[in-house]
């Protein structure tokens, strides 16, 4: 089994909205897929209500969501460590030391498009970052079959 992590900063946006798309997607493989953040501010809190609404209006499936920020054991444990923008690369560094296992890529990485994806927090714009992590979600799903790793 493979096992993905998708990181944000305060993991209540985007790595939530990654988790809940990427499990939707890949519901037929045997895939463990999980969310953190890089920051302790949002630890125990809930999706942030606008990144819910946009997960519901798109019939994605969500639930008992609550913060909790990455550990250097989560480093050893998953074969993914996926990050959504350049940003969080540093907050990452300092937890999980180094990535000597080349597990830590963007998102994006996977399109054909690389960059980094936008905090919503900040744009209020959901609907774009939705479609921007369907996008990269989609892409790793490909990686990964291509690799034959599921």
């Amino acid at each position: 089994m493979k096992k993905v992590m998708f990181l944000c900063h305060g993991n209540i946006c985007r790595s939530p909205i990654a988790e809940f798309v990427f499990k939707d997607m890949a519901k037929d493989y045997d895939v463990h897929i999980e969310s953190k953040a890089v920051s302790r501010e949002e630890i125990g809190n809930g999706i942030y209500p606008k990144a819910a609404d946009v997960l519901r209006r798109n019939g994605i499936a969500f639930g008992g969501h609550s913060a909790r920020q990455i550990t250097r054991g989560d480093y050893d444990e998953f074969d993914y460590i996926i990050v959504m923008e350049q940003y969080n690369l540093p907050r990452l560094m300092s937890i999980i030391g180094s990535d000597d296992q080349g597990k830590v890529s963007r998102l994006l990485d996977f399109t054909p498009a690389p960059d980094d994806i936008e905090d919503p927090w900040y744009s209020g714009n959901f609907d774009k970052v939705y479609a921007q992590i369907r996008s990269g979600c989609g892409a790793l799903l490909e990686h990964m079959k291509q690799n034959g790793e599921i």
